[in-house]
């Protein structure tokens, strides 16, 4: 892939963190969804490229949707790109203004994203330090036994991040009998599975279950930053059984590493839309914005941190 992609990529989560900003503490979760939608569409139309959206976001709340196999970008004769995107992950921090809402596109060449349907996956993230010391089929007690021996440190001294749901109310219990401390987070498990890659976050692991093409998403960026990830569909009914299979999923107790949801090279953009812990949020002034972003491309292991100053024209952006 070229590498000019990544800027222009970044113009498009740019543009969708712009216009949700704009809805942060409002309490309208649609609102500010569609807002992202809107702009993100927009922006992945003006840009030269043949691309495919593999992992769109909205269909299990009945949002307005980027969706599973919509053709963007202007496709003259471009590049054949897939793309795995959240125009607002952390819709309802974004709504309730909390922190830690982003929007997030990442981009591989066709077919090097798995298609994962619309359910929920088991996950867990770590950063570099603890590549290939995780396992989906070991308890919770025995990956971070693994995870401390990686990180030679004791148990007592790494924080697990998890998703506050009813669902993860015995892992909870499991990770605070082996000695862990504990992070738990309202929403957006993609920017919690790379505060695992991040010196100084204070988060050494993701554990729990999130939605499956959060999962693609977090291990593209993961790709990029060296740090590992690995995952297992969760299905509650038949139905989405047979929609996975219909996808090309054709073992439903699979469990899939990091290169099995996102291979060959990858490019990952995202911008701040709530103030975070890996990026600060969209900081409306008079006459314009700042934003603050992150490109990071596996190829070459680049991260690239991105400050812009925008000025608005009649009220609106111009990227």
């Amino acid at each position: 892939m070229n590498r000019n992609f990544a800027l222009e990529f970044v113009r498009v989560t740019e543009a969708a963190a712009l216009s949700s900003a704009r809805f942060m503490g409002r309490g309208d979760e649609k609102q500010a969804d569609q807002a992202a939608v809107d702009a993100m569409r927009n922006a992945l139309n003006s840009i030269d490229f043949d691309g495919t959206v593999v992992i769109g976001e909205g269909e299990r709340d009945e949002a307005p949707m980027l969706y599973i196999g919509e053709k963007v970008g202007l496709g003259s004769g471009g590049a054949k790109l897939d793309l795995a995107l959240d125009p607002l992950e952390g819709t309802t921090i974004c709504a309730n203004g909390l922190n830690n809402s982003i929007s997030v596109i990442a981009i591989a060449e066709g077919g090097h994203f798995l298609h994962a349907p619309d359910c929920y996956m088991e996950k867990i993230a770590v950063g570099p330090e603890a590549k290939g010391a995780i396992d989906l089929n070991a308890s919770p007690t025995k990956n971070l036994q693994e995870i401390a021996r990686a990180k030679k440190c004791s148990i007592s001294d790494l924080t697990a991040i998890i998703l506050d749901r009813p669902r993860h109310a015995d892992l909870i219990k499991e990770v605070r009998m082996a000695g862990a401390r504990i992070w738990l987070i309202g929403d957006g498990d993609v920017s919690a599975a790379i505060a695992t890659t991040q010196l100084g976050s204070g988060v050494d692991v993701l554990f729990g279950t999130g939605g499956a093409p959060e999962g693609v998403i977090a291990a593209a960026a993961l790709r990029c930053r060296g740090g590992d990830f690995i995952g297992r569909l969760v299905y509650k009914d038949d139905a989405e059984k047979e929609r996975a299979k219909r996808m090309g999923i054709s073992d439903l107790t699979k469990v899939y590493g990091i290169t099995d949801l996102a291979k060959g090279n990858v490019m990952f953009c995202a911008t701040g839309v709530t103030q975070g812990t890996f990026l600060n949020g969209i900081r409306m002034v008079h006459g314009g914005a700042y934003s603050h972003s992150v490109v990071m491309r596996s190829e070459t292991g680049t991260i690239r941190y991105i400050q812009t100053e925008h000025r608005f024209v009649d009220g609106k952006p111009k990227y």
